[in-house]
């Protein structure tokens, strides 16, 4: 099982560069957790590629209902006091957007505050530097 931000889901749904690599570890490990805010997360970067004209609006529709699938099966960590509590401390401690800060408070509550030997799935530089501070590994690597 594995923590995976909404940048590293993106190029699981559209090809990119990283997209083998990803489904790669997908196919060893189809368990996926990830914030609630995830879905929202990755349609706002998928409707920032239609309205640059790098998705035509039948793609973002299909790019669309292929995450809501992948989301009908992971685990999804729920907005709460505590994930707020550790989002507060993250912004004090890392240069985090709250998006980002909200994020890595999910994967931290679901890491039981222990991120050690957990996997964080993640390609936004500055979340994985957190990520690691807080003691997650990193993938890809």
């Amino acid at each position: 099982m594995m923590f995976w931000d909404a940048s590293a889901m993106v190029p699981l749904c559209l090809e990119e560069p990283k997209t083998s690599i990803l489904r790669g570890l997908v196919e060893n490990d189809a368990a996926i957790v990830a914030w609630w805010g995830s879905l929202l997360e990755c349609f706002s970067a998928f409707a920032r590629l239609r309205r640059d004209n790098i998705l035509k609006p039948t793609d973002e529709d299909r790019l669309r209902k292929r995450l809501e699938m992948l989301s009908d099966v992971w685990t999804e960590i729920q907005p709460g006091k505590m994930v707020q509590e550790i989002a507060a401390r993250l912004l004090l401690s890392h240069p985090l957007s709250a998006a980002d800060s909200l994020q890595l408070a999910a994967a931290i509550l679901w890491a039981e505050k222990h991120p050690r030997g957990q996997s964080f799935v993640c390609l936004d530089n500055r979340l994985r530097m957190a990520a690691r501070k807080e003691g997650f590994t990193l993938l890809p690597a």
